[in-house]
């Protein structure tokens, strides 16, 4: 029975002491794990060391070396304990981490070294370690890990992180290109070559801000305080199941732009690169909805047709996008808009919207989803793979291209799908067209017929619109060139809509 076993096992460990119960315990759990499997014997007991450890607040410098010990082994890594008790070594075969902590268990100090370069002081590892964050931490070391995740063995993964070098190199050397000394952050995001650059850092890697909004720049004005974050692009490089040809040097020339302003690069040698089994990567989090004309614009661009790098090529029927899984893109957008407004399901399909404006009656936004016909076809894409650097300025232009297309049609997605009142209501409907143009319908103010306003993003920066009426109906007095400034000052259907309308009521009150 269990009782006669727990008694069997109080009697055979009652005299020895309690630190050689605990040195047994430690030499039982001492070896590296991935993930605790439910599965294995001894699942259940890992999985409760891990929930202890979460649970205990590790205060002393005993219970401090135990935490850092126990998330190395978590996370594939060895750990080992200094002569002195002071200092915790985190080590891979191509990179180390030194934990130096005083005699009460506090973080004096965290450096990091990666193959070959010198151990340099990490102040996001030290921030998470003193705050006791050590959930941050282990997503650290997984991120630090997840640098050299290629196939092949340490040689191998050490020429993949030498590439990732190479090319952090020249996408900073570009990001100096056209900058003047008094440029800021927002003119960068939106007008610089490869965006707003923010340098990798210990364990968190290099990211590139490509789009903010007008809303996002005008809260930024006002709280200057405030962590204001456009859309992002993270830089890694990737295992695949192909070899491309990565460079292992820089191979930006220098800091004058070539012909035609575009980036010189020397030639991709033999002596310079080498083929790996493995591809630089734009990551996106969330994913970005994109049409299917801007995937196939990247693929001939980078000249890698399969945007999942981590799945082998094939083919979807109809178009040449690999990898990725099409849908209506005005349904991604919206269901991307619903996520990131009001964290609704994925799979939640709504096409009706409220949404109130200040001194405006409510507007009700019905958006036409379209058609699987490829040209109005779209997928969410987490990831670009490219292989050279001299592709990044293009990609980043077709991102903001896409981004501010999106952002357009998502002002008129709302958490609100019900009319929680009876006030008054203007109703709209958005048509998409070809490529990044749509139509907004509505009723003339004035006359019972329809009026249409065409937008077109024809880039990131530019934009035209055309407001078309009956011809016996009475103007609006919103000209193009008003409507074409409204949106590029606000990048908002419903703000412009409100714009044309208070115009209208000037007239109608005129008449």
């Amino acid at each position: 029975s269990t009782n006669a076993l727990m008694e069997r096992l109080h009697l055979k460990y009652q005299h020895k002491p309690w630190s050689e119960t605990l040195k047994l315990v430690r030499v039982c759990m001492d070896k590296p794990l991935q993930r605790p499997d439910s599965n294995a014997p001894d699942g259940p007991l890992l999985s409760c060391m891990e929930k202890i450890q979460r649970a205990l607040h590790a205060k002393s410098l005993f219970s401090v070396m135990n935490r850092l010990e126990s998330l190395s082994k978590q996370k594939g890594l060895n750990a080992h304990v200094s002569p002195s008790g002071t200092a915790c070594y985190i080590t891979s075969s191509l990179f180390y981490i030194e934990v130096q902590l005083e005699k009460d268990g506090e973080v004096m100090d965290v450096k990091l070294a990666h193959l070959g370069e010198d151990p340099v002081v990490c102040d996001d590892l030290v921030q998470h370690l003193r705050m006791k964050n050590y959930d941050a931490f282990g997503k650290s070391l997984q991120d630090l890990s997840n640098l050299y995740q290629i196939p092949g063995n340490s040689e191998m993964q050490a020429k993949g992180y030498f590439a990732l070098q190479a090319l952090e190199k020249d996408l900073y050397s570009m990001s100096l290109l056209d900058r003047t000394q008094d440029v800021n952050r927002v003119t960068e995001v939106l007008h610089g070559k490869v965006g707003h650059l923010v340098p990798r850092t210990g364990a968190t890697p290099m990211n590139i801000e490509f789009y903010i909004s007008p809303y996002q720049v005008l809260e930024a004005e006002l709280n200057p305080d405030s962590q204001v974050c456009g859309t992002k692009a993270v830089v890694a490089v990737e295992g695949t199941d192909m070899l491309h040809k990565l460079p292992l040097s820089p191979l930006f020339v220098d800091s004058q732009a070539g012909e035609d302003s575009h980036p010189a690069f020397l030639p991709l040698t033999d002596e310079l690169s080498m083929d790996l089994p493995a591809a630089f990567v734009l990551k996106f989090h969330p994913p970005i909805p994109m049409s299917s004309s801007s995937i196939e614009e990247i693929q001939r661009l980078t000249g890698i047709h399969n945007l999942n790098t981590n799945k082998k090529n094939h083919l979807i029927p109809g178009i040449q996008i690999t990898g990725l899984k099409l849908a209506p893109l005005y349904e991604l957008i919206v269901q991307a808009t619903l996520q990131e407004k009001c964290n609704e399901d994925f799979s939640t399909h709504k096409s009706c919207f409220f949404v109130s404006l200040p001194d405006c009656p409510k507007h009700c936004y019905f958006i036409n989803t379209g058609s699987e016909k490829s040209d109005l076809a779209g997928a969410l894409v987490s990831k670009i793979p490219f292989s050279h650097p001299k592709c990044v300025p293009g990609v980043i232009e077709i991102l903001r291209h896409q981004v501010a297309y999106n952002s357009l049609i998502s002002s008129c997605v709302s958490e609100k799908h019900i009319n929680e009142d009876d006030s008054e209501l203007l109703y709209f409907e958005v048509v998409p067209h070809k490529n990044t143009s749509f139509s907004v319908f509505f009723l003339h103010p004035v006359k019972e017929n329809l009026a249409c306003v065409i937008i077109e993003v024809i880039t990131s920066r530019e934009v035209q619109c055309h407001l078309h009426l009956n011809h016996q109906d009475p103007s609006l007095n919103s000209s193009d060139d008003f409507i074409t400034r409204a949106v590029k000052c606000c990048m908002s259907v419903p703000v412009v809509m409100r714009a044309i309308f208070r115009n209208a009521a000037k007239v109608k009150a005129e008449t």
